[in-house]
């Protein structure tokens, strides 16, 4: 019996740090693997989540004994492919490093060395090229002058994509706006005081590229609250799509920009305000730990103010110019759903707590995964997993019988509104409908893709 035990004990192989040699080393990946592994079997807390945990269990239960030193390297590939980084088993986890104890586990970051380890043997496939570089497929698009938002609704294409990229006929995929917010930025003088103020918005490449009224809903609701928000130029992706497929130095690039950009606004004392709260999580959580060395002390320095944009106007709510002068409601319950991503930031609600300073509206939470996690939905293999796993989430949000759903994730919203039949709204595109008065009737809810018409009251910008 002594033979087959194996210690919960972190191993001279434990590492979370792509700095450290040993990172790279996969036999020593291989004896985190077997460690964590066991502590997992042993555990089970994580049954719920996505598919790694189950196959994990039903392998050893079923083919092995109980073994975890009979699992192939096949096996080991199985159960790290079918992780997409939702990361609530590192949230629900009682043996993490974050809650300092001596087991030091972190499934997710052993999951992403994993993948850096086959990237940097075997290089990215085409489909992680593109999937990793949401800033070029937006450049992309704009360039077609529509013609992309058309093909992604033609099947004989979408076939084609299925075949050539991997990304499947059935997926719902966001429009790409005809301008960018940085475009909207521009034009508003917003980009042009330069560092300072008191936060600067850091929209994502979602908001960028896909959906900019979620952009100037955040500004509208800082200004009716008279914050000094500015807005910067040249920002990218965060670098989650590539980091996804275990792609170090793609995400180092774009964070060494990104932080170029940011770091003059922080040490004159702006909060960063991160719209999407995967993209919130890089900058707090991730890239402290993965960009390179000769960054670590800026990136740092950027996560000690990283704020999402409800959280940071939570921290105004006692201040005489936090405005409730809300000009319309919607009526009873909304549902808000919490995404994974910001509940592994362990900030709180405050999206939902915001809803409730709207007269009349009682927010319902709904805390289940909804299964889009990055590029996870869009792809061959996850889109079908993908709705095994939301649907707790979806049913959850129908439950509240609610007309107006919310939540803080865009890509979130992309993925209730093709399985739940709602799409819910940003809690900022909330409020700022709110202030300004616009209709919460179902039938005058914006439509599935707002950003790709300019903005009603942009006019000078819509004849251009």
């Amino acid at each position: 019996m002594s033979e087959k035990h194996i210690s919960y004990q972190p191993t001279e192989g434990l590492s979370y740090d792509p700095a450290e040699p040993k990172y790279w080393d996969r036999q020593a990946l291989d004896q985190e693997i077997t460690r964590v592994f066991e502590v997992c079997h042993g555990c089970r807390m994580c049954f719920k989540y996505c598919d790694s945990f189950p196959s994990l269990f039903s392998m050893l239960d079923n083919k092995y004994d109980g073994d975890v030193r009979q699992l192939t390297e096949a096996d080991t590939d199985k159960v790290m492919a079918q992780c997409f980084q939702c990361k609530l088993c590192e949230v629900q986890c009682p043996y993490t490093p974050r809650d300092g104890h001596e087991f030091k586990l972190d499934f997710p970051k052993l999951v992403h060395r994993w993948a850096a380890q086959r990237h940097r043997k075997h290089g990215p496939t085409f489909r992680d090229r593109v999937l990793g570089n949401p800033d070029l497929a937006g450049a992309a698009a704009r360039a077609s002058l529509g013609l992309a938002n058309v093909l992604n609704r033609v099947r004989a294409h979408r076939v084609f994509m299925e075949k050539v990229l991997g990304v499947h006929r059935d997926k719902q995929l966001p429009d790409f706006a005809f301008r960018t917010f940085e475009h909207w930025a521009t034009k508003q003088g917003l980009t042009e005081p330069g560092p300072g103020g008191e936060a600067v918005l850091f929209q994502t490449c979602y908001v960028q590229h896909n959906e900019p009224q979620v952009g100037r809903d955040t500004v509208e609701v800082m200004q009716r609250n008279k914050v000094d928000i500015r807005c910067a130029k040249g920002f990218v992706c965060c670098g989650m799509p590539a980091w996804e497929h275990g792609d170090l130095e793609g995400l180092r690039k774009n964070a060494r920009k990104n932080l170029d950009i940011l770091v003059p606004y922080v040490e004159q004392g702006a909060k960063v305000l991160a719209i999407n709260p995967t993209c919130s999580m890089m900058l707090r959580r991730e890239y402290p730990q993965l960009v390179a060395p000769e960054d670590r002390e800026r990136a740092t320095m950027v996560a000690e103010a990283v704020a999402d944009p409800s959280e940071y106007l939570w921290s105004l709510r006692k201040q005489e110019r936090f405005n409730t002068d809300f000009a319309s409601s919607p009526k009873g319950a909304v549902a808000y759903h919490a995404p994974c991503h910001l509940r592994t930031q362990g900030v709180g609600f405050k999206g939902r707590d915001l809803l409730r300073k709207i007269p009349g509206v009682k927010p319902r939470l709904v805390m289940e995964c909804c299964g889009h996690d990055g590029t996870f939905a869009m792809k061959t293999e996850g889109f079908v997993p993908s709705q095994k796993v939301g649907k707790r989430a979806f049913d959850g949000m129908k439950e509240v019988e609610a007309e107006v759903w919310a939540t803080d994730c865009p890509l979130a919203a992309v993925q209730f509104e093709q399985h739940a039949g709602v799409k819910p709204l940003h809690p900022m595109s909330l409020l700022a409908r709110a202030y300004r008065g616009d209709s919460f009737d179902k039938k005058a809810l914006p439509a599935a893709d707002p950003a790709n018409a300019d903005s009603p009251n942009d006019t000078k910008d819509s004849q251009e």
